[in-house]
């Protein structure tokens, strides 16, 4: 519902009060279920970092971590397709909307404190090594590869699968 509002009449412009309107709910029950209207936003993928760290362990430990993260991205990039258009459409409020822009950072930080053991240990580096920058830049790294694949289908309007768009995001870095 609270997407619908966004797409219909813009972030910005959405209240919380407009969002328990339309759900026929109290401020006081919004605010015990979600802490900010970002979080409304962001709970369609609010278990896509589990979710990447479980395809991340999931595959091979021949692969380089650069790969298995790639490969990990698969769920992420499903989700996106499969609700193209309404998801191409969110993606562009979440990089528009100054709020979303911020919330988006701390997605960022939380991904790589999730993932960081499990890149490091596929890097064969001790995973308590707070000093070794290499698994925050990998992970920095694909999510700026998937941030560019993702304003790469927005511009696009859609009509380019974000797939090939996010391996060829990859592959001009890895």
């Amino acid at each position: 519902m609270a997407l619908d509002l966004f797409l219909e009449n813009g972030y910005e412009q959405t209240t919380i009060d407009d969002i328990c309107a339309v759900a026929g709910i109290s401020r006081s029950t919004f605010f015990r279920s979600f802490p900010s209207k970002e979080d409304v936003f962001a709970s369609t993928t609010s278990a896509a970092p589990e979710e990447l760290l479980d395809a991340l362990r999931q595959r091979p430990d021949d692969e380089t971590p650069w790969t298995a993260l790639r490969h990990a991205l698969d769920p992420l990039i499903a989700h996106y397709a499969a609700q193209s258009e309404r998801a191409r459409q969110l993606a562009e409020i979440a990089r528009t909307a100054p709020a979303l822009a911020t919330y988006h950072q701390h997605k960022l930080k939380s991904w790589q404190q999730l993932l960081a053991p499990e890149v490091a240990r596929r890097l064969g580096a001790d995973p308590d090594d707070a000093t070794d920058p290499r698994p925050h830049a990998l992970i920095a790294s694909a999510y700026a590869c998937l941030e560019a694949a993702v304003e790469a289908w927005i511009a696009g309007h859609g009509t380019h699968q974000l797939t090939p768009l996010l391996h060829r995001a990859m592959a001009a870095v890895g």
